[in-house]
């Protein structure tokens, strides 16, 4: 008896110690913790549309080149680049050290290496109208066809395009522009948007949808940091789905949470002074970082008069538009309805963070609103006499920033009326060019002014295009041609300065700010990479 009890106590022992053992590798595991609180419709990359889908995919896949935290285009599975002399030919020489992730469908479940086919059925993969990927328009108006993607050999790969298109390898760094083997997406079908297999620093595990979402470190990675040591450091991701932001704040607060990204409205006050400082409750307890966003916030005028609903609108007149542009306090703006997040955008409609920004080369509207009732008066409107209301469209989400706006144009005699729809509607509204005045935001794609300027070319007329406002112009069309054959970058930025500054002086668009990023990390958490593009790089990350 006393035998079989000594038995049973060592055996507890045993368990015991195992159970601690296994606990503490547990531990030693570094998971990031992170929230997607706007949810996530695809782990497919052709479908990466929105900024969850991108910032996941960037995770579980590459491309040919990535932009680092100045938005420079550096080398990632190509590992060098030769671009003919016409600017129509680009060649890239790929690495041969990159594997796609292991499944079953590849041989003995292995992960095969990447070749310059690859890249060819990925890229075509864009524009084949069976897939409908919503990356479609980055190739689909520079490629004549899937002939225009070639696969030389197995390691080098050519693209030749129909016209110059100079921000061309900053296109390349998007998340649409991701290698992805033909075999499984074939297999998997539609389904491989929840069954991804890529090259990234960290493979798909497991995905219940709007529940969890979990990464796993890539151990056979291509990457390797200054010292040698492969990236990633972390040893997992994961994300939860908590869609009510303060709920999500908490979490965060609790530790649940490693990162948490910008700051609701609805708990702004409790983190932020007006200023835009933590507020003093929170000092030292994480850390909060704000950072150029490539988005700029504006309200929208339809300024071509040959449409119905411009003929007899006030908004037609040059100095009414410039009126409006003047009369508002932006900086005010900032403090008051956002904490200090944003930056005046006085300098034009290109968004500081912007590789070519110069503050002082494009004269944009300061806040005088004594210029902007000289305006209204030499307009035919002193005072606002005679100046019927303007309707100002918006959506909920943004109303308490439209009537600021309402209450800036009143004090200067500018009447108008908000008009609150769903985002949705307003948008397929602004497609059609059937709003005369209204709020919207241009986020980049991609790190290149043109982005922006695009939103003004007489071609990208709607609704295939982003010209809502209707601004159609000969010399900033010359000037916005002229850009694709400049190859130079500095006299690139200087033609779009001048497009800008056009911009600015017929005044469609009056720019309200430009957007900042917050993002709010753990103490314990380093290497995190802040660029203007807000694209989530955790292959870096360490957690202490």
């Amino acid at each position: 008896m006393q035998g079989s009890f000594r038995y049973i106590f060592w055996f507890f022992c045993a368990v015991t110690l195992l159970s601690c053992k296994e606990k503490s590798d547990h531990q030693d595991k570094k998971t990031f913790n992170i929230n997607l609180d706007q949810g996530l419709t695809s782990l497919d990359p052709a479908f990466a549309r929105n900024q969850n889908a991108i910032w996941m995919t960037n995770q579980i896949f590459n491309g040919l080149v990535q932009i680092d935290s100045s938005l420079q285009t550096v080398p990632c599975i190509a590992k060098t680049w030769q671009v003919s002399d016409d600017a129509l030919t680009y060649t890239f020489n790929l690495r041969n050290d990159v594997y796609f992730h292991d499944d079953p469908i590849f041989k003995n479940g292995k992960g095969r290496k990447v070749i310059a086919s690859d890249f060819a059925y990925s890229f075509y993969r864009l524009i084949d109208p069976k897939v409908a990927s919503s990356g479609g328009w980055i190739f689909s108006d520079k490629v004549k066809d899937q002939t225009n993607f070639i696969a030389l050999n197995d390691s080098t790969f050519q693209i030749k395009l129909v016209r110059p298109f100079p921000p061309f390898m900053s296109l390349l760094t998007t998340q649409y522009c991701s290698v992805v083997p033909k075999e499984v997406v074939e297999h998997y079908g539609k389904d491989f948007r929840s069954h991804p297999i890529g090259t990234g620093p960290f493979k798909f595990k497991y995905w219940k949808e709007g529940e969890i979402l979990v990464l796993l470190k890539n151990e056979h990675y291509f990457e390797k940091d200054a010292k040698g040591l492969q990236l990633p450091y972390l040893d997992a991701l994961k994300a939860s789905f908590i869609t009510d932001k303060q709920s999500g704040f908490m979490s965060f607060l609790k530790k649940d949470l490693d990162f948490y990204y910008n700051v609701d409205g609805s708990y702004r006050d409790d983190i932020l002074t007006k200023s835009g400082k933590m507020a003093s409750k929170y000092k030292g307890k994480f850390t909060l970082t704000k950072s150029p966003y490539l988005c700029t916030e504006y309200v929208g005028i339809l300024v071509d008069s040959s449409l119905s609903i411009v003929k007899n609108s006030p908004l037609r007149i040059k100095k009414v538009r410039q009126a409006i542009n003047y009369s508002i306090d932006r900086d005010k703006l900032i403090k008051y309805l956002r904490n200090g997040i944003g930056i005046a955008a006085t300098s034009g409609f290109i968004p500081k963070g912007m590789p070519g920004f110069d503050s002082l080369a494009v004269k944009g509207y300061p806040y005088n609103p004594k210029l902007a009732e000289k305006l209204l008066a030499e307009a035919g409107y002193p005072q606002g006499r005679g100046l019927s209301e303007i309707t100002l469209n918006t959506t909920t989400t943004y109303k308490d920033l439209i009537e600021f706006i309402q209450g800036e144009l009143t004090a200067v005699g500018i009447k108008t009326k908000i008009d609150v729809s769903p985002s949705s509607s307003l948008r397929d509204l602004m497609s059609k060019n059937n709003v005369n005045f209204f709020r919207g935001s241009w986020l980049a794609d991609y790190a290149d002014g043109e982005n922006f300027l695009s939103m003004f070319y007489s071609k990208n007329k709607v609704p295939y295009g982003p010209n809502y406002t209707a601004f159609y112009n000969n010399n900033f069309d010359k000037l916005f041609e002229q850009s694709y054959y400049e190859t130079d970058n500095e006299k690139r930025y200087q033609l779009y300065r001048q497009m800008d500054q056009m911009v600015m002086d017929y005044s469609p668009v009056v720019p309200l700010f430009y957007d900042q990023s917050v993002v709010m990390l753990q103490n314990n958490i380093s290497g995190y990479a802040f660029n203007p593009l807000s694209l989530m790089i955790l292959k870096r990350i360490k957690k202490n």
